[in-house]
């Protein structure tokens, strides 16, 4: 699996034009093959601090998106952030649940 973080410092009077960009990325009939979520978040001590989260079956998955129109529409918004955002993209290569802590706290219920 492939977690891509895309964090955006808006300019203020932009707070709009980037939301609706970020919020077209994530609609249920945007979703491309091989993505298996893209969430929204807003920063609680800074509302113009928006992250994108997507999450990618594959590196061809995400590569296909990344050269898509939706993609390209996301690094147009760079005229419209306070600094450059920064994207940061993790492979994981396992993944562990609840049932981990209940076995790091000694507990099975």
């Amino acid at each position: 699996m492939i977690i891509v973080r895309i964090t955006m410092n808006v300019l203020p009077e932009k707070q709009k034009e980037v939301m609706q960009t970020l919020l077209s990325m994530i609609e249920p009939d945007g979703k491309e093959k091989g993505c298996l979520s893209h969430d929204l978040f807003c920063d609680i001590r800074d509302t113009q601090v928006f992250s994108l989260i997507e999450e990618w079956e594959t590196r061809d998955a995400l590569d296909n998106h990344m050269q898509s129109d939706r993609f390209s529409a996301l690094l147009g918004t760079k005229s419209l952030l306070v600094k450059p955002y920064e994207i940061k993209i993790h492979t994981v290569s396992h993944s562990e649940g609840m049932e981990a802590i209940k076995t790091a706290r000694g507990k099975c219920r």
